[in-house]
């Protein structure tokens, strides 16, 4: 099984070893390391992108309990030096801990937050009424989410029998597998584009940045 290295490590590059190396038919080839800094696509979160020594990494993904590195060259098995995009990890970390935020903001006013699309252009957070629940606005959401990184809050992160957690400062935790800001102020502006509400279900979708 892959060894999960962004888990706990905010690394962007760092050296691992190639297991296997296999050509597939549409001409990728499927790479299988013993640690990995990309995030696979899943939860929400698109993949990462980035190298693998020369070879461009296209796509990771989940696959039988290993992490799939699709690359567009082969990479030969052995020690090897791994690269994560640091502007489209920084891009996703920002709307995945946006999605976390928004989720918090709803919860107080009876909104339980049961999944979210972190995709920009795509971004989302769904929620199932409680029984606190009140009529809620967008402009209430923002001025919520906009509250929670101006605070600055650091960034927590547990794990306990494989079950990862995160959390900033004060903030409900909630179980998790992603990449994050360290700090809910990295994520700077979240702008609520629409509320909506159908058949008792609360969508809220999202973007991040100016």
């Amino acid at each position: 099984m892959t060894e999960r290295s962004y888990f706990d490590n905010d690394a962007l590059e760092m050296e691992t070893t190639v297991i296997s190396c296999t050509p597939q038919d549409d001409g990728r080839f499927r790479v299988i390391l013993a640690a990995t800094l990309f995030h696979p696509q899943g939860g929400g979160q698109p993949s990462d992108r980035g190298t693998l020594d020369t070879a461009d990494m296209l796509h990771a993904a989940q696959e039988d309990g290993e992490i799939a590195h699709y690359t567009d060259g082969p990479v030969a098995p052995g020690p090897v030096h791994i690269k994560v995009d640091e502007t489209l990890r920084r891009l996703h970390s920002h709307y995945h801990s946006a999605g976390h935020f928004i989720a918090v903001a709803g919860e107080r006013f009876g909104w339980h937050g049961s999944k979210g699309n972190h995709r920009p252009g795509e971004a989302r957070v769904v929620f199932e009424p409680t029984e606190q629940k009140t009529p809620v606005t967008a402009e209430q959401i923002a001025a919520d989410v906009a509250e929670i990184v101006a605070r600055d809050l650091p960034r927590q992160l547990t794990i306990v029998d494989g079950r990862r957690e995160v959390t900033w400062g004060d903030l409900p935790a909630y179980a998790c597998g992603g990449t994050h800001v360290v700090s809910t102020a990295e994520v700077g502006l979240v702008r609520i584009v629409k509320i909506s509400e159908k058949k008792g279900v609360m969508t809220v979708k999202y973007e991040v940045g100016e």
